[in-house]
């Protein structure tokens, strides 16, 4: 127990002593002290001493060399903090204004993969995501051979899925929200957004089905024609999936359908 009091003592001693020091140097006129202290507190991890001693000096020593590499620095920082807003902001910042450095490569890169790691779950608004899409795939337009190009183009395809996911639960839930003309627009926005998806089948039958439900309910003038839209959709259907296991429901609707344009024809 001694030994630990002892251990517990120093831990408390060398905290302080470090609290002062960093205190004189933020209080220091000197902008190269800081400067330095910060580099030094960056190379032992302290990324929260080095913000704060960069955001100090770097509208001082703006457009001087150390400007750059303290701008690069404290992006990083940001990062390794995981407060990503900032980082995606300051890399991106970086970017804008240095666009010669060695390091401008890695910066767009750093300000894409923060986007990336601020992309919320599929059920959330995924504004965020579609930036990070933009922003990686303007990355590797720039830098197809970047040693960053690999996993840059896995990033884009696990976004794709979590905004593919997104758009095919959006698509059942305007239709079980009964909200049919919207509906189809969502749908054919799937199908142009998403033309490999797995879920376009399924989506196919619900056009189908919302575009029954819409002639089933519409005024009687506006029936005939959107059941005649329906048999089409039933029609595009069967080409594209002659073995779908909704073919039984869209027959069914279709048969119905039929009947119903029947019905007005035999009525003129």
């Amino acid at each position: 127990m001694r030994e630990i009091r002892i251990l517990f003592l120093l831990i408390i001693a060398v905290s302080v002593a470090g609290c002062s020091k960093f205190r004189k140097i933020q209080k220091s006129g000197d902008w190269k002290v800081k400067y330095e202290a910060a580099l030094d507190y960056y190379e032992k991890e302290d990324y929260h001493r080095t913000i704060i001693l960069l955001e100090d000096i770097l509208p001082i020593i703006r457009g001087t060399e150390e400007a750059e590499l303290g701008n690069f620095y404290l992006a990083y920082s940001y990062y390794y903090q995981k407060q990503y807003i900032l980082s995606s902001h300051h890399f991106e910042e970086f970017v804008r204004i240095y666009g010669r450095s060695e390091y401008v490569m890695e910066a767009a890169y750093m300000h894409a993969y923060s986007l990336y790691l601020q992309s919320p779950d599929y059920q959330l608004d995924q504004t965020v995501t579609y930036e990070a899409v933009t922003a990686m795939q303007k990355f590797i337009n720039k830098y197809p051979a970047s040693e960053y190009a690999p996993e840059a183009d896995r990033i884009i395809d696990d976004m794709q899925q979590k905004l593919e996911k997104k758009a095919y639960e959006q698509c059942k839930l305007y239709y079980k929200l009964r909200r049919y003309k919207a509906a189809l627009v969502v749908y054919d926005n799937f199908s142009k957004d998403f033309p490999d998806s797995d879920y376009n089948e399924e989506v196919d039958f619900l056009e189908i089905e919302t575009s029954y439900d819409y002639a089933r309910e519409s005024i009687q003038k506006r029936q005939e024609e959107r059941y005649k839209t329906t048999v089409d959709f039933y029609l595009s259907f069967l080409d594209k999936y002659p073995n779908s296991k909704f073919l039984k429901d869209a027959e069914k609707i279709y048969a119905d359908c039929i009947e119903e344009i029947t019905k007005f024809a035999d009525s003129n």
